[in-house]
């Protein structure tokens, strides 16, 4: 394991230098850029999650080298190539851990801190869950069964969240067209963290936007329709704490309060956000296909 440095670390530098650059170039441009209660409540949950990391991390090494060492179907030798197909298989694993986070409410309740934010640059992307560490993990399971080694495994892993550190961003627009068709860029993900109804779940990607256009989740950012950075129903809180946690004290509300079966007591954990039992709910595809009928785009 000491072959594989938690980069992450190393990473912090260039974080705050990125982020200085960045308060310089918007401040320039016609954007909502900074607000430092803001962005001291992401960097507080960005420090926070590394914190609880160190916990997290030693219970995902854990599963995937029982994974590794007792049933893993092949050996994948650490050599130049087997990065290069780790690379997709972990991007593909990113891809419908991202897509289900947003799909189902359990999920949903640690991912939700990435997008409280009302703002969007580089501090949000340090805007990170605190509870997501101690059981997202599930998603990568099949990759040291495969037989990846999982040094390897959280190393790409590493190196996903720092490619879409630079995508939260204002300050770029549109790249050139090649790279848009294929990479994850700062306008895809800027529609990702919409809460507009036609930008509500899409662009799942991690470094590749190829996986939301094989599966129809691709949205393009729209001229006429200016990202709202947000929730639906925003929580207007500075409190790292409340961050964190908030929605899981609502989700465990909804779920156990009231009269309701175990059936639809267990829906409340696997729906979608914004499902309710008795059907007074609208989910996000619900508000997206009300906006394209509206809007004359479906």
């Amino acid at each position: 394991m000491t072959d594989f440095p938690n980069i992450i670390l190393f990473a912090i530098p260039f974080f705050i230098v990125s982020m200085a650059l960045e308060i310089y170039v918007v401040s320039k441009q016609k954007v909502k850029g900074y607000e430092a209660k803001d962005s001291i409540s992401s960097i507080s949950m960005g420090i926070g999650n590394v914190i609880l990391g160190f916990l997290s991390k030693t219970i995902v090494l854990v599963s995937f080298f029982y994974i590794y060492d007792n049933f893993r179907l092949f050996t994948v030798p650490i050599v130049w190539w087997s990065f290069i197909l780790l690379l997709f298989l972990d991007d593909f694993s990113y891809y419908w851990f991202h897509r289900i986070s947003h799909e189902c409410r359990l999920f949903w309740a640690s991912h939700v801190v990435h997008h409280s934010s009302e703002y969007y640059n580089l501090s949000t992307a340090l805007r990170q869950t605190w509870s997501g560490g101690f059981y997202t993990f599930v998603f990568w399971l099949w990759l040291p069964l495969l037989g990846f080694h999982p040094g390897m495994i959280l190393l790409q892993m590493s190196i996903s969240l720092i490619y879409q550190f630079w995508i939260h961003t204002e300050a770029i627009d549109k790249l050139p067209k090649w790279f848009e068709a294929i990479m994850n860029t700062p306008s895809h993900h800027r529609v990702h963290h919409g809460s507009n109804p036609i930008y509500l779940d899409r662009n799942h990607a991690g470094i590749f936007i190829i996986w939301d256009k094989l599966f129809h989740t691709f949205q393009p950012e729209l001229k006429e329709e200016k990202v709202v950075y947000g929730l639906t129903a925003n929580i207007n809180t500075y409190n790292p704490i409340k961050i964190a946690f908030i929605e899981w004290v609502v989700l465990f509300k909804e779920a156990l309060s009231g009269k309701k079966s175990l059936y639809n007591r267990l829906r409340y954990l696997l729906k979608p956000p914004g499902w309710k039992h008795d059907g007074t709910g609208k989910v996000s595809n619900d508000l997206r296909n009300e906006w394209l009928e509206n809007n004359k785009l479906k």
